[in-house]
């Protein structure tokens, strides 16, 4: 009952939100991951995540007194906490390695680049174990070991190493994160991620600062305890939230988007979609589950069918009347042809309502369509304006011509 206890207080508050965005993030990354996993970005993108969710799993007080219980060694959980946030620093740098010089990029010097991270800090974390086992750490320190332990010897070299292990990679990463975020031609939600992911590294440092303060204050015989206790773990939660959300905006933001402008532009072709079933008397097949993208296309193939099928009754010369009269009436050319169009089919429906008889043929035939089955999202658009159209419509029928070109 007190481990299950340990357990679920490790969750507390404080950390259910990185934990949780940190998730989401690896869980958009997945399919991803899955894919393309030979790239070097997406692994070290994977890495990242899970590291991290690793960081704040282990560094919760609970879970780590659940570890030095098991080992049965007292505060084995300090150096494996800091080794999960030193892979995670080394993640952020094959992360920048990886972007250096572009997704593509598999140069020798890339390569060297990553294999520098790779043993540096694979070092360090050999280091990390070496200088815990020589140090001498009896007393348990759930919440305060880096301060605790701050004058004792190899422990603090330990919590020193870390320390500087972070914060030079935190440093690097937030430099050119913010570099980043100043090029031209950025996709806008890739920027605001990258505006994200600066906030949470810059932030990262404030972690670094109010504990490197605190340990420093303990070995010059000061106690400043509560940075370390408490503003460091809240910086860091922050930090570990701003990155997941970097991360999630420009996969998130791409996807609601998309979906969005689908919603759209199916809203869009609903005025042309209803006058076709005028026509045709049907209408799009529904399908309940499916997807925007297929409803979509369903609505504008019916859309082009239907506008065939009136081509033989489509007046050209009206349609020519039409966009002279608009551009009469001071619209800008692209919306003049759209309202053309709307006012050529309108009355192209009206002369299929009045002749029928004229569309038995199997194929038919009459003025060239295809400026009609490129602009239906326009014409559409122009259908909810009856009353531009009514003007246009007015204009072009007048007599002498007074609405011809300058």
């Amino acid at each position: 009952m007190t481990h299950a206890r340990d357990v679920l207080d490790a969750f507390s508050v404080s950390f259910w939100l990185p934990i949780g965005a940190l998730t989401i993030a690896l869980v958009m990354k997945l399919p991803s991951l899955v894919r393309m996993w030979r790239d070097p970005m997406l692994r070290a993108v994977g890495g990242l995540l899970l590291f991290a969710c690793a960081v704040f799993v282990f560094a919760s007080p609970s879970v780590i007194g659940w570890t030095n219980r098991v080992t049965g060694v007292p505060n084995i959980a300090a150096p494996l906490v800091y080794s999960l946030l030193t892979a995670l620093c080394a993640s952020w740098l094959l992360l920048i390695v990886a972007w250096r010089n572009g997704l593509s990029d598999r140069s020798g010097s890339t390569r060297r680049a990553a294999r520098w991270v790779v043993f540096a800090y694979a070092g360090v974390v050999v280091t990390l174990w070496v200088l815990f086992w020589l140090a001498d750490v009896p007393v348990e320190r759930r919440r305060d070991l880096d301060t605790y332990y701050a004058n004792t010897p190899f422990m603090r070299e330990e919590i020193l190493l870390y320390l500087l292990a972070h914060t030079v990679a935190c440093s690097v990463t937030a430099r050119l994160i913010w570099n980043w975020v100043r090029t031209d031609g950025l996709d806008a939600w890739l920027r605001w991620g990258l505006r994200f992911l600066g906030v949470g590294y810059a932030t990262n440092l404030l972690f670094d600062v109010t504990k490197l303060t605190a340990v420093i204050a303990r070995m010059t015989g000061h106690d400043l305890d509560w940075l370390s206790t408490y503003v460091a773990p809240s910086a860091a939660c922050l930090s570990a939230t701003m990155v997941a959300i970097g991360f999630i905006i420009p996969h998130g933001g791409q996807y609601l988007h998309e979906r969005w402008r689908i919603r759209l532009a199916h809203w869009q072709l609903r005025p042309l979609y209803l006058l076709m079933r005028t026509v045709n008397g049907g209408g799009a097949p529904f399908t309940p589950r499916a997807t925007g993208e297929l409803r979509l296309i369903r609505r504008e193939t019916y859309i082009r069918d239907v506008l065939l099928q009136l081509s033989r009754h489509l007046d050209e010369e009206l349609r020519e009347r039409s966009y002279d009269a608009a551009l009469g009436l001071g619209f800008e050319p692209g919306r003049a042809k759209a309202l053309a169009a709307a006012v050529t089919i309108l009355d192209a429906v009206a002369a299929r309502e009045r002749a029928p008889q004229t569309d038995s043929a199997a194929a038919p035939s009459g003025p060239d369509t295809a400026y009609l089955l490129q602009e239906i999202q326009a014409v559409s658009l122009a259908l909810r304006h009856r009353d531009h159209i009514e003007a246009v419509r007015s204009r072009a029928a007048a007599p002498g011509r007074e609405n011809a070109r300058a």
